[in-house]
């Protein structure tokens, strides 16, 4: 494998193409503000490097990137790209992954709006992130260990388990189907409203208006905290070991909980309400 040291690239598709190389402690900047470093390239490792331009991996394969910062110009980081590993990155450009497929994460920041859409089989753990929309209509996702600051994060997501996760994000989970979330916090406005299959686990749910529409939801021994018109017109099978502050209209199913502040039914429903 070819290694290159201590070098700075600033020209257009600087090493595109290339395979089988590394690039150890080298800059893509430079006043000439070429993009696409890396594009189409193969089996590439980036040690300790700095981006600075514009769309470095695009349709690449197995890549791997350690102790690097990706900067706030760095847009668009990886897209199309297959089989990546990210170690001790910053991510900090906008759009930072999109439409790439096996993925893995670990101990990275990431602060980027847009990230993860449309991409499959990404595995994040140990890590924190900052962004809108964050894994938006994601296929297959794993995470554990995150820290979260977002908005309308994993809509339409489809498939994937997090854990162990604070997830601090409004709207989270909108439409988002055969998701279980185990063990986490998650902090918000309207969690899971139209989601279908989505399971909690453990939980510590906080925020007005959680889980209406739903279909197939399921909560596991979670607790609920400043939970007002919750479950609205959703199928519910709930074990709550808090008080819940109030409930309205839910379709089908059954929910028990520690207690209800209140209770609202002004529509015809068959759903149980339950304490214990």
């Amino acid at each position: 494998m070819e290694i290159i040291e201590n070098k700075r690239f600033d020209e257009e598709r600087a090493l595109y193409g290339r395979e089988e190389i590394t690039v150890k402690k080298c800059r893509f900047d430079g006043p000439r503000d070429g993009e696409s470093a890396f594009k189409e390239s193969a089996r590439v490792s980036a040690e300790g490097c700095y981006f600075n331009l514009r769309y470095p991996f695009w349709h690449c394969e197995n890549v791997r990137i350690v102790d690097s910062e990706m900067t706030g110009l760095c847009r668009a980081a990886l897209w199309y790209t297959r089989d990546a590993t990210l170690e001790r990155t910053l991510m900090h450009g906008i759009k930072a992954l999109r439409e790439c497929d096996g993925v893995k994460i670990s101990e990275c920041d990431i602060r980027s709006p847009e990230f993860g859409w449309r991409s499959r089989n990404i595995d994040v753990i140990d890590t924190a992130a900052a962004g809108e929309y964050f894994m938006f209509e994601a296929r297959g996702i794993k995470l554990k260990n995150l820290a979260l600051d977002g908005k309308y994060s994993f809509q339409y997501v489809e498939g994937g388990i997090i854990e162990d996760s604070v997830l601090n994000t409004k709207d989270a989970f909108w439409h988002a189907k055969d998701v279980t979330v185990r063990d986490s916090v998650i902090n918000g406005e309207y969690l899971g409203w139209y989601s279908e299959n989505l399971t909690l686990e453990r939980c510590i749910i906080k925020g007005t208006q959680p889980f209406c529409y739903c279909r197939g939801l399921k909560l596991v021994d979670c607790r609920m905290e400043g939970c007002d018109l919750s479950f609205e017109k959703s199928e519910v099978e709930a074990a709550v070991l808090s008080e819940i502050d109030s409930v309205k209209n839910p379709k089908h199913g059954r929910i028990c909980a520690k207690g209800y502040k209140e209770i609202i039914l002004d529509v015809k429903t068959e759903c149980e309400l339950l304490t214990f």
